[in-house]
């Protein structure tokens, strides 16, 4: 059979309802420019952007958008970028110490015409400023701490269809005998997704302490609620109890607080020896127990091996971590 070149069979396939296209954007454009929508895309933007080396240019861009709430009695556009901000935050552990700085210039810089009359100081007048800045991003913080990571109610997620269902099925049959998500799971993406934000949480707080956007009091009282089961921890307690005093354990151990800290580290060497921590999170106890002894210096390899190796140290933790749980 011949088929002549002239005729062409075109193939039309149906189309997306959510499909992108510029007429898409120019939809969005003609949305109110102080929009949620718009505010949501353009923070995020910029976050996406943010780096030590524009951080000022970046910074006070964020800032300008955070400063339209002045036309509002309720701070919601501003809420809006401590939200956009939040969630990086805990999705990017690396770049934590680059959002406490963003937070702290935020609330040092926003404007005091910003205010939520809904919020109150001590004199009853309504909270303005960086004041206000501060309470909303606290309140978000100790919500978000309170709740916990999350692991188990993460489990809880809705299915797509039949064929996801099966699919999960078959991957939960695979592991029965852990009683553990099956892996490529929505259950599996889920709960990485809420240890791996927990522990940014952990992190970020930590940032925020050393700038003095936190107090003393909170930090301990972080660290008595990881503290608080001995008998029966759970794993993402452990590891970000570890997390945390890594990252604020030389500012906290002080002579004031000494006694507080000997009765956190006695309890952490009891979980070292319990036997429902797994190996990993013996290791890290140690770990942390020891570099209080050396006076919280690290070990002189490790910062030979910042020096000499090119991938910054999170990565080189990363390609570690992998490397041992295959072992």
């Amino acid at each position: 059979m011949v088929v002549s070149p002239q005729k062409r069979i075109t193939l039309r396939l149906p189309l997306s309802a959510n499909r992108w296209s510029r007429w898409s954007l120019n939809r969005i454009r003609e949305v109110s420019g102080d929009s949620p929508v718009v505010v949501d895309l353009k923070v995020r933007s910029l976050l996406n952007k943010l780096h030590p080396a524009n951080f000022d240019s970046i910074s006070d861009q964020l800032i300008a958008w955070a400063n339209k709430s002045e036309r509002e009695r309720d701070g919601r556009t501003m809420i809006q970028v401590i939200r956009q901000v939040f969630e990086k935050a805990l999705d990017e552990e690396m770049w934590s110490e680059t959002y406490g700085r963003l937070c702290r210039k935020m609330m040092e810089q926003i404007s005091s015409q910003v205010q939520d009359d809904g919020i109150r100081n001590a004199k009853g007048d309504p909270a303005a400023g960086g004041q206000l800045f501060r309470r909303y991003l606290l309140n978000r913080c100790q919500e978000d701490f309170e709740r916990g990571w999350g692991v188990k109610d993460a489990v809880a997620i809705p299915h797509a269809d039949e064929h996801d269902s099966e699919m999960q099925a078959k991957s939960r049959h695979a592991d029965d005998a852990d009683s553990e998500p099956g892996l490529y799971s929505d259950e599996y993406y889920a709960i990485q997704k809420a240890r791996r934000q927990g522990l940014g949480l952990i992190v970020f707080l930590g940032e925020l302490f050393k700038l003095k956007m936190l107090t003393e009091r909170i930090m301990h009282e972080c660290i008595k609620k990881l503290l608080g089961s001995v008998e029966n921890p759970e794993a993402e307690e452990i590891e970000s109890l570890c997390k945390l005093l890594t990252t604020i354990g030389r500012i906290l151990d002080t002579n004031k607080a000494r006694a507080h800290m000997d009765v956190y580290f006695s309890r952490m060497k009891e979980l070292a020896r319990c036997h429902n921590v797994n190996l990993r999170l013996q290791l890290l106890l140690l770990d942390v127990i020891k570099l209080r002894e050396r006076g919280w210096n690290p070990p002189s390899r490790i910062l030979q091996a910042d020096a000499v190796s090119p991938y910054p140290r999170p990565l080189m933790i990363f390609y570690f971590s992998i490397l041992y749980a295959r072992i």
